[in-house]
């Protein structure tokens, strides 16, 4: 199996939960709701949230099964303990996606919500989420599509605008058209099917967009605190410009892959 480069692994994410809920929490009360339907859980299902970060989608998941029917998974210590406190009832433990702490053929339906592109082997941790779902159950992947997610778009446009540089995530694994499928398919999962799914997000203003990057979440987080004050001063206007300098709250969709098989 082949592994990812450097950009990836849990110390992109070794981060307070505040700084994923001011970059991607806000989108998974839409985003997780639509992921939840398109891999099918529905009451009485064993659950398992791989990769669920300060439990954005766990919320989803025990609101539809019951806290007693969900399990989550993190490697973030700090997205771990979040988690528990956010989602009560639900078995959250530390660990990553190559490597599931769980025996085989333990939950009806695994799901792993914009996380293949930072698994430092996305082939593994597939290979994971098949061997602890049932024969017969759901494995579901989403992440972010490269031409719909104007909150990442935005900040590397405005960073190509400032420093003549385009630094991106869209060669990510994820991202592309038939990645995820590719994934499932390499796994041995059956009936895979491909969609896309849409989240929303609020912003106050401008400084409430801004606020997505500097608490150093991801890889982007990560980009725009090694950049020097003046630089960031700036990159921080282009993003305004491109925007369109809003002046009142305002809300982005974006876009991600869905792809569904079984195990």
């Amino acid at each position: 199996m082949t592994t990812q480069d450097p950009g990836t692994g849990p110390a992109l994410f070794d981060v307070a939960a505040e700084a994923y809920d001011r970059l991607i929490g806000r989108y998974l009360p839409t985003l997780g709701v639509a992921f939840a339907d398109a891999a099918g859980v529905e009451p009485g299902q064993r659950v398992l949230d791989v990769g669920c970060g300060p439990g954005g989608l766990t919320r989803v998941l025990a609101e539809r099964v019951g806290a007693a029917h969900v399990s989550a998974v993190d490697p973030s210590p700090p997205f771990v303990a979040a988690c528990r406190e956010r989602v009560p009832g639900v078995d959250v433990r530390e660990g990553v996606a190559e490597a599931l702490p769980y025996a085989d053929g333990a939950f009806d339906a695994s799901l792993a919500s914009l996380v293949v592109g930072f698994m430092t082997d996305p082939g593994a941790g597939v290979a994971e989420m098949r061997r602890i779902t049932r024969p017969g159950g759901r494995l579901a992947l989403s992440f972010w599509t490269v031409d719909a997610m104007p909150l990442l778009q935005t900040y590397w446009r405005a960073v190509a605008d400032v420093t003549g540089e385009a630094p991106t995530d869209e060669t990510r694994v994820g991202r592309r058209d038939g990645d995820l499928v590719r994934l499932l398919d390499g796994a041995g999962a059956g009936d895979v099917r491909q969609s896309r799914i849409t989240g929303t997000a609020a912003y106050a203003d401008l400084d409430d967009f801004w606020s997505s990057f500097t608490g150093g979440a991801g890889p982007v987080g990560v980009h725009a605190r090694s950049l020097a004050p003046d630089v960031a001063a700036a990159v921080r206007d282009a993003c305004d410009r491109l925007l369109g300098r809003p002046r009142a709250p305002f809300t982005l969709e974006a876009v991600a892959w869905c792809a569904v098989g079984t195990s």
